[in-house]
């Protein structure tokens, strides 16, 4: 141990009240930071009328950079939904597209929706405490609060990995979680904004 600072560097402290790593940095995105990330664009602007909360917190932590070191994120994710649509993160690829993450259920119940960006074959995965989500180099991921409380992660992946959102952003996710009968269900996009008698 060289010294407290090189050490405190080694030790997270995590405050899953918060959702936030001590001496981290922490962001916030509200309602209104997210739009287009939704399908039902009429729904969305109807919570907007309403109000703009807080929808997730992150707060990053990057001890050293260069190969073979790790960053990490804690998330929170507030429990609520736009029209059938659960509160969800922007999802994002890596910018280096081999790199993996490994995302662990600290409290609370979601999933992830993950998407390959070559085949576009997507999976809901269940997020839970005590459990860990293996994401693959190339793939989209978001994570996605489906409880009625909040929802809280840690994410840990290479430092060089880097984080894409505009690729997301120009085409947004294939598939949807929404509740159906109570209960999170994947759904083709398309298929979905059908059923709202949506052709967008």
């Amino acid at each position: 141990m060289k010294g407290s600072r090189e050490f405190s560097s080694l030790f997270w402290r995590l405050d899953l009240e918060k959702g936030e790593i001590e001496g981290g940095i922490t962001v916030q995105r509200r309602l209104s930071d997210l739009r287009g990330c939704f399908a039902d664009a009429s729904a969305y602007a109807v919570a907007l009328a309403q109000g703009d909360p807080v929808i997730y917190t992150v707060s990053t932590v990057e001890p050293a950079r260069g190969p073979g070191q790790l960053h990490g994120a804690l998330g929170i994710i507030m429990p609520g939904r736009v029209g059938a649509e659960y509160y969800l993160t922007r999802g994002h690829l890596h910018a280096w597209r081999p790199a993996a993450e490994v995302y662990l259920g600290l409290r609370g119940q979601g999933v992830m929706l993950l998407e390959d960006e070559v085949t576009g074959e997507s999976e809901m995965v269940p997020l839970l405490p005590h459990s860990a989500i293996y994401v693959p180099g190339c793939t989209a991921h978001r994570t996605i609060n489906t409880g009625d409380e909040p929802l809280v992660y840690l994410g840990i992946y290479p430092a060089e990995a880097g984080h894409d959102y505009e690729a997301i952003a120009k085409r947004n996710f294939r598939q949807v979680v929404v509740a159906v009968n109570g209960k999170p269900t994947l759904l083709d996009r398309a298929a979905f904004l059908a059923t709202l008698g949506d052709n967008r």
